[in-house]
């Protein structure tokens, strides 16, 4: 835990205009892992008056995005962010974490655009200041940075014509110990998945393997006739690592991806040990993008629409949906599987998390601003549906109950 950050209290020398006003703006951390919430707080402010707390960050494209809010300081002349209501701005209930998510680029439409951050050493590093003003003049300032990597986190690229996957292996700091580890990959967007998230995770001490299953080097270029045995291939891979427990495996995925994912935690239960599925779907889907095949087969036979078996599923699974997906009905396909689990057995324990008015983008790492219209890489703009408040929510359920799902593995 880093000390306490202070700093820049404003005094007005020869400025023209400014107040006698004396402000500090306080954060508890001021460097940390990106999904860790900071704590910020605002004092010697005029009491009972308003002021305007800001976050500033510069994207990975050099945009510089912003977020702001009015609070009215109380009797103390304090804001305090985690308990405190914001008259107006960018966001609207109290969230000690919401300027974060919350900001807006300098153009164009929010719904339609995502906060990627800039890169340092090749890996996401996010630097944002935040600032207190009053009538226009800044009494206060600071920066923080969140990283998405700790130190000793290291990562090894793996490629089908030398592994026989195309992925990434991301490995915690070595401790001596073994841990509960992460198959991860993604949906219909086809290639890696989002390198923050084995990022963070093996952060948090579990390894990760990502993988990509098609629209990459060494895969298929379409979803198409992809074997269930290629990820029970990368769950092998993943089990011999120093450092991994291969009695705690868990998959990880989103969209079309969680069909793969139940299916080898059905078939291949002596390998995965648990399921994380994000606007899941419950059975075997056709080819995509382009039609006439199904997009799995399991010893050399298509998958076909009927509903994924789980009878086999060897440990807990978490599936997180929400009520407006625009892409797919991920909350009617969350509520099934949690139905078929329930009937196939009480083993293990197994949740959906609904979250009302949460779209198709439910799954990744918090407080970042995400749109609700997406560049798909294959068949371009698409609506995922939702708002960007209740798709945080979700975001944030989802993350907090993934770290307690693989906590209680240890």
């Amino acid at each position: 835990m880093n000390r306490v950050l202070v700093l820049s209290a404003a005094v007005c020398l020869l400025a023209a205009g400014c107040t006698s006003e004396h402000a500090v703006v306080t954060v508890d951390q001021a460097v940390t892992l990106a999904d860790r919430p900071v704590h910020l707080k605002v004092t010697g402010a005029p009491a009972g008056k308003p002021v305007d707390v800001a976050a500033e960050a510069v994207d990975r494209d050099g945009k510089k995005w912003h977020g702001q809010v009015a609070f009215t300081a109380d009797e103390h002349g304090t804001v305090d962010l985690d308990t405190a209501k914001p008259a107006s701005g960018s966001y609207q209930d109290v969230d000690g974490m919401g300027l974060f998510w919350s900001m807006n680029p300098p153009d164009g439409d929010p719904d339609e655009q995502s906060y990627i951050p800039p890169s340092e050493d090749g890996r996401p590093v996010e630097h944002v200041e935040i600032s207190v003003s009053r009538d226009g003049h800044q009494l206060a300032s600071t920066t923080l940075t969140r990283q998405w990597m700790s130190s000793g986190v290291t990562t090894r690229p793996l490629t089908t014509a030398k592994d026989k996957i195309t992925g990434l292996y991301v490995a915690p700091k070595p401790d001596g110990a073994k841990h509960p580890a992460v198959l991860l990959f993604g949906g219909s967007e086809g290639g890696m998945p989002p390198l923050s998230i084995p990022d963070l995770l093996a952060s948090h001490g579990y390894p990760v393997l990502a993988v990509a299953y098609f629209h990459a080097p060494g895969v298929p270029a379409e979803l198409r006739n992809v074997p269930i045995e290629y990820f029970a291939t990368a769950a092998r891979w993943l089990d011999q690592q120093p450092g991994v427990d291969p009695a705690h495996v868990v998959v990880m995925s989103a969209s079309y991806g969680t069909e793969a994912a139940l299916l080898i935690a059905d078939h291949f239960p002596a390998l995965i040990h648990g399921a994380v599925l994000f606007a899941p779907g419950a059975a075997g889907t056709p080819s995509f993008p382009s039609p006439g095949a199904r997009a799995w087969t399991y010893q050399g036979r298509p998958v076909g629409p009927e509903l994924i078996p789980v009878d086999g599923v060897n440990g807990p699974v978490l599936a997180v949906a929400g009520s407006a997906d625009a892409s797919w009905a991920s909350q009617q396909a969350a509520e099934q599987i949690m139905l078929e689990l329930d009937d196939a057995h009480d083993k293990y324990p197994h949740e959906a998390v609904i979250v009302t008015g949460a779209g198709h983008g439910v799954g990744g790492t918090p407080y970042l601003s995400h749109g609700t219209t997406l560049s798909h890489p294959i068949v371009g703009r698409m609506s995922f549906g939702g708002s960007r408040p209740a798709n945080e929510s979700a975001i944030r359920q989802g993350w907090a109950k993934t770290l307690a799902l693989l906590a209680s593995l240890r």
